[in-house]
């Protein structure tokens, strides 16, 4: 039986922006400026603030599919090492999560792992959320940072290769293109 929340139903939304976001993320983590660079930020915000409503939705939906690309990326490794992806990885992000109280709000951290968790059982994250309503103001950097950790565990789990979440990402959707 179809779960409502299978992602054959869910809209991959606009993939490539999140993806370049999240890669931005990255690369100022990996360059030691995460958070300090306000030219950076002044750019994002300018950027949030020409997103009409339907961009706005079409990113944050982006965001739900690499959330659950990674995750099924991070299933498939693990089932290979005989281990749980939801044993595995949720842990040690929602500890890191607790350890980032600036950007991870206690309150948020249910719901970022609940988002984990449906992405690691082949659900939907943005149909898993949908049940519990519209997204909050509050959820929106925790969302982010959430794909954000998720590429950067990635990337570490490939031998620090701080590229390969982005290829990952960037290859599936050449694919798709090219079809």
């Amino acid at each position: 039986m179809s779960s409502p929340c299978d992602p054959a139903y869910a809209r991959a939304g606009d993939v490539a922006t999140a993806v370049m976001v999240m890669d931005s993320r990255l690369k100022a983590i990996y360059d030691g400026k995460a958070g300090t660079d306000p030219e950076q930020q002044r750019l994002a915000e300018e950027f949030v603030a020409s997103m009409g409503p339907a961009d706005a939705d079409a990113l944050l939906d982006g965001v739900c599919t690499l959330i659950y690309m990674y995750m099924d990326w991070l299933r498939t490794v693990c089932e290979r090492h005989d281990k749980d992806v939801l044993e595995h990885v949720v842990p040690t992000l929602v500890a890191t999560m607790r350890m980032m109280p600036n950007t991870f709000r206690p309150e948020v951290i249910p719901t970022m792992a609940g988002l984990l968790i449906a992405s690691g059982t082949g659900l939907s994250p943005n149909l898993w959320r949908a049940q519990y309503g519209d997204w909050t103001r509050a959820e929106m950097n925790p969302l982010e940072a959430t794909a954000v950790l998720l590429a950067e565990q990635i990337n570490r789990m490939v031998g620090d290769d701080q590229e390969f979440a982005t290829r990952l990402i960037t290859d599936a959707l050449a694919v798709t293109d090219d079809n």
